[in-house]
């Protein structure tokens, strides 16, 4: 989380900035689970746990955009939602599953190679 005070942050609330915030990190999100699916497929183990692990960062940061709106939310602020909102919303869940299931596919990609290793040789 950044630095900044509480109170900076309030007065920099803007609905569209969080809005393009989720979707900037919820998009960077998706896109290195599937840079890993690509990798675990190649067999490159290494950059596919690295790219999980970016994945995995990214959708933090998205997650924290969205827990500020909720917090916003419970105080009893007013959070407009549009269809740009909806958007953002829809790229975070987007995100969110298929970073699960990248790191699902990896798995199964590695326990195959493994076993295509055993019989082989």
């Amino acid at each position: 989380m950044n630095e900044r005070s509480e109170e900076h942050r309030e007065e920099e609330y803007d609905p569209q900035v969080q809005s393009f915030t989720l979707i900037l990190h919820a998009g960077n999100s998706k896109s290195s689970a599937m840079e890993a699916i690509a990798a675990a497929n190649a067999g490159d183990f290494q950059k596919a746990e690295d790219k999980l692990k970016e994945a995995d960062e990214e959708l933090t940061v998205a997650h924290q955009t969205q827990t500020d709106l909720l917090v916003r939310m419970s105080r009893g602020e007013s959070i407009p939602v549009d269809v740009l909102m909806v958007h953002a919303q829809d790229h975070l869940n987007a995100a969110s599953i298929i970073s699960t299931m990248a790191k699902q596919l990896t798995a199964v990609q590695k326990e195959l190679a493994e076993l295509k290793e055993k019989i082989n040789g």
